[in-house]
């Protein structure tokens, strides 16, 4: 017989501990050092801030349950300016002829791109409707043109700011449609910047601008934000001048209800024999205002007489802000 080898008999002893040691750790893991973890909850860090949370604008609600007077105005809307809550509306989606109440696009536009002491040559007008008579060769500013536009409604002052925008009037109509998209009036077109929706020669133009109460009515919301534009629209008459002071234009408001009506704002009124009597009106009584719009009416300023003066007789406003409690 061979002598056993000692070095092969210790490999063998060792191979059986680790094959033993390897299966303890593994039918067994929880005995181990190896598998034992000791970890201390440690709460995420929280930094306290100072967030003050919007506040929510008071709820106008009808506590009479008065309804709205009956009108002849073919599309009408009333809005809560803060809470933008409809207090009114009848057919507000309507798609209707708009005449001049497109000039608010119109300012809205001249705003975005003018310098508004720049000026502007009278060249080759040729009036048609409402203007403030503008005179071939005299320099305007831009902000006697906007007075021209929101006060006297005047075509000749909206053409001419159209003419001067880059790609002519073209190119200004583009931009008002551009800008009517991203402020979501999905139910506006334009077509000019007057609102006209005849021809020279008096036939109905093929294509037409259209619009409705509703977006006119968010459309009001944005001008009466502008301060400018707010102080243009509540402006019952102004004189202006062209840049050598030669030459004088008496501006006075379509608006009758600025001298009549409390709290009357502005906005716009539009007419056309297509498009009848159309007014977007803007009313501030302690502290609330309204956005108020008839289309295609037979009495648009003895209509928004009657349509404010339900609103703020059967309207009030109630605070509605939630309170915020812990959860359990």
């Amino acid at each position: 017989m061979k002598p056993k080898n000692p070095n092969l008999t210790t490999i063998k002893i060792k191979r059986a501990f680790l094959f033993l040691f390897g299966l303890i750790f593994f039918l067994f893991p929880s005995n181990n050092w190896y598998s034992i973890v000791q970890a201390t909850y440690q709460p995420p860090k929280i930094q306290p801030i100072e967030l003050e949370l919007p506040r929510v604008a008071d709820y106008p609600v009808n506590f009479t349950e008065i309804p709205a007077p009956s009108l002849t105005a073919k599309s009408i809307i009333v809005v809560d300016r803060d809470s933008a809550v409809v207090m009114f509306a009848k057919d507000e989606r309507v798609q209707l002829l708009p005449a001049s109440t497109v000039k608010l696009m119109t300012a809205l536009v001249v705003l975005d791109y003018y310098d508004l002491e720049s000026t502007l040559t009278v060249i080759g007008i040729n009036n048609q409707g409402q203007d403030m008579r503008l005179k071939g060769g005299e320099v305007m500013t831009v902000k006697s043109l906007l007075f021209g536009v929101l006060v006297a409604s005047a075509n000749d002052a909206a053409t001419l700011l159209a003419q001067n925008y880059p790609g002519g009037e073209k190119g200004f109509v583009e931009a008002m449609n551009e800008k009517a998209k991203e402020l979501n009036l999905n139910d506006t077109y334009f077509v000019n910047p007057t609102g006209l929706d005849i021809d020279e020669k008096g036939n109905l133009l093929v294509g037409y601008s259209y619009s409705t109460a509703l977006d006119l009515a968010r459309l009001a919301s944005l001008v009466i934000k502008e301060p400018l534009l707010g102080e243009m629209v509540a402006t019952p008459k102004i004189v202006v001048t062209n840049t050598t002071g030669q030459f004088e234009h008496v501006l006075y408001n379509i608006n009758e209800l600025l001298s009549w009506l409390p709290g009357m704002k502005g906005v716009k009124t539009g007419w056309t024999e297509e498009a009848g009597e159309c007014l977007v009106g803007y009313v501030e009584r302690d502290g609330r205002g309204i956005i108020t719009v008839i289309l295609g009416s037979q009495d648009r300023f003895g209509e928004t007489a009657r349509l404010v003066d339900w609103a703020f007789s059967n309207y009030r406003w109630e605070n509605i802000a939630p309170t915020i409690s812990p959860s359990n």
